[in-house]
């Protein structure tokens, strides 16, 4: 049954997460539009159930056969288009990982593999053009589960029972959301089982409605209305999601369900109502575009072209795929090879899995561009060995590489990995191995408590692990000093960074926090080596790589950041090491030696990527400073 009230929600969700994916200032919490299509998917997905089970005429298979015609094949139209055009503009490596997500993003569980890769708002994410089908996984996942749920509990207990078993399902499931949000953060995020109570609270308005009076139904509605407004414009990325606060714009949308208001004109305008209909095309393109504005550094008028490209493709894909009529009459034994849509997944999924598994070789590429990026790589070791978030480990459970005899810790942030590793792979000729003892976005906070870093404790444990430790004797200390000190400013390049006074006290606790742990280490092991500030190259090394070849420049040799950039950033902490006294046994490691020139810094140099993304090393381009530390013994 067609509701004009959830259609015009659907348009309220989908203008929602546009607006925040193309301009994140104009309507912060935005992506709070995805809870709301959630809670539209339970009420409509429950329909369904219960209507069959009352009846005793559902069918499961049916069900999946319905979604599959609803859901893909517009998905499969965008995954080819992707494919085509990558073939075109991307580089090998990247054309590799759009391989993969194609395959993550037909086979619905692309929430997964986007979880196991980063966080949702960080800036890697604007690489990923499928990024935004991981709420589309969360939805097939949930529509696998729940009718196969529901049918096999009904055997056993009444309708009557099972409404109340939903009821209860949603209240714990939201309970175990706040746990999860809060303990687990991505995985909260990204997967079905801190997700599935908005969708069985859509459920719920379906099992439960409320009747209300004409006059009563506007005033639920503006109440709805105002709640999901107010999630829009009042929470921002660094709110923690979804937990508790998701219980707003989830019981907005509740709300405006229950109220059954069809003379609405704020969710039966015209425009809401056009908008609603090609909702899921729209929401489908407009994230590709997002992309594509950012991959190629387009000025913000495109913001506008964007958006409007996007309800357009929305219309074309809405009135020339949403609307064709697949057959749907399967029996188990048929749909394999019979169901339009499943052959389409198989198609999409064999050829992106061959573009991963060739490396994205049959991308537009040169010999040399492809030698280039096979080369882009991070440690091998990272996911294993690094943590933070949800990926955390215990400083007693610190990665040992290659060989036993352990003399050696590094210990940092994230820009400490691939040099750990290039460092084992060294340190493992002359018999000697490793510790790796790294926090992703750390800062230094030695002795400090957890609210001045989110590390603080993990460090002071770490420490103390090291120096319990007696066979290690030489620690290597490497962070992101001034990312730390002055944020990341490097969306402003080529402007010198701007430094705020009032961040005195902030600077001054991590400097003294620094100096106690160097002190604390060089009285009580042989040596230390401090990395100084590694050059940051001011945009992802693959953005840099795909713009020479394309201007046909040199690729062998891609310019970074200039060399006065580097100064100037990193000035405070450089005058900092310069300025203080160490014990003999303090070392300091450049990394500007290898990485600039009096000029510039180099993302490519001599054919080697010295880098992986905009900031962080290579293994290749960490094994000069390796080398250089291996020197002094």
């Amino acid at each position: 049954m067609f509701r004009k009230d959830i259609n015009g929600l659907r348009a309220l969700a989908v203008i929602a997460v546009v607006i925040f994916h193309f301009k994140p200032t104009w309507m912060e919490g935005g992506f709070a539009g995805v809870d709301v299509f959630f809670i539209i998917s339970g009420f409509l997905m429950t329909g369904i159930i219960f209507r069959g089970l009352e009846c005793n005429d559902f069918s499961v298979l049916k069900f999946y056969v319905a979604r599959a015609n609803r859901i893909i094949p517009a998905l499969a139209l965008l995954c080819i288009f992707l494919l085509l055009m990558g073939m075109i503009i991307l580089t090998p490596n990247e054309y590799k990982e759009l391989g993969k997500h194609v395959v993550g993003s037909i086979g619905f569980f692309s929430n997964i593999l986007y979880w196991s890769e980063s966080g949702y708002f960080d800036s890697a994410s604007h690489g990923k053009w499928l990024l935004h089908t991981w709420s589309l996984s969360v939805e097939w996942q949930f529509y696998i589960i729940y009718p196969l749920v529901l049918v096999l509990l009904h055997k056993f207990i009444s309708i009557k029972y099972l409404k109340l078993l939903i009821l209860v399902g949603t209240i714990t499931s939201f309970i175990l959301c706040i746990f999860f949000t809060y303990n687990w953060p991505s995985g909260a995020y990204y997967l079905l089982p801190s997700r599935i109570w908005e969708m069985l609270l859509g459920g719920v308005a379906y099992l439960y409605p409320l009747k209300f009076l004409e006059q009563s139904k506007k005033r639920t509605e503006t109440i709805g209305i105002l709640l999901i407004l107010g999630s829009y414009f009042f929470i921002s990325q660094s709110t923690q999601w979804p937990g508790y606060l998701a219980f707003f714009p989830a019981f907005g949308a509740y709300l405006i369900i229950q109220s059954q208001n069809e003379n609405s004109f704020f969710t039966g305008n015209f425009i809401f109502q056009k908008i609603g209909t090609w909702s899921y095309s729209i929401y489908l393109w407009h994230w590709p575009l997002v992309v594509f504005i950012y991959y190629y550094s387009l000025p913000d008028y495109w913001i506008i072209i964007g958006i409007s490209l996007s309800i357009f493709l929305g219309y074309l894909s809405y009135r020339f795929v949403e609307k064709v009529q697949f057959n749907s009459l399967f029996s188990y034994k048929t749909i394999a090879y019979k169901c339009v849509p499943l052959l389409m997944v198989y198609f999409i999924g064999g050829i992106s899995s061959y573009v991963h598994h060739t490396d994205g070789a049959i991308a537009i590429s040169s010999d040399k561009l492809l030698a280039i990026t096979k080369n882009i790589a991070p440690s091998p070791y990272r996911k294993k060995c690094h943590t933070g978030g949800d990926n955390y480990t215990e400083p007693s459970n610190a990665c040992t590489y290659f060989n036993d005899d352990v003399r050696w810790a590094v210990i940092g942030d994230s820009h400490t990995v691939e040099l750990a590793y290039a460092l084992a792979e060294e340190l493992d000729k002359i018999g000697q191995g490793i510790k790796h003892f790294s926090f992703s976005g750390c800062i230094p906070s030695f002795k400090q408590n957890k609210d001045i870093s989110n590390c603080a404790k993990w460090t002071n444990d770490s420490v103390a692990s090291i120096l319990k430790d007696e066979k290690i004797v030489n620690i290597v200390i490497g962070y992101r000093y001034s990312a730390a000190l002055f944020g990341d400013q490097l969306s402003n390049y080529p402007n010198l960074p701007k430094i705020n006074s009032k961040d005195d006290l902030k600077r001054k606790e991590m400097i003294d926090s620094l100096a106690q742990l160097i002190e604390i280490m060089s009285k009580n092991k042989k040596n230390i080596f401090i990395i100084k500030p590694i050059p940051e190259l001011g945009s992802p090394i693959n953005t840099l790589l795909r713009v020479s070849y394309r201007q046909r420049k040199d690729i062998k040799n891609i310019k970074g950041t200039s060399k006065e950039y580097y100064l100037k950033r990193n000035e405070f902490i450089l005058n900092y090491f310069s300025k203080t006294k160490y014990s003999i046994n303090v070392k300091f490691i450049d990394p500007s030696e290898y990485n600039c020139d009096e000029n510039y810094c180099w993302a490519v140099k001599q054919g080697i990527p010295l880098y992986f993304d905009d900031d962080h090393l290579s293994v290749l381009g960490a094994l000069p400073i390796a080398k250089e530390i291996i020197s002094y013994l």
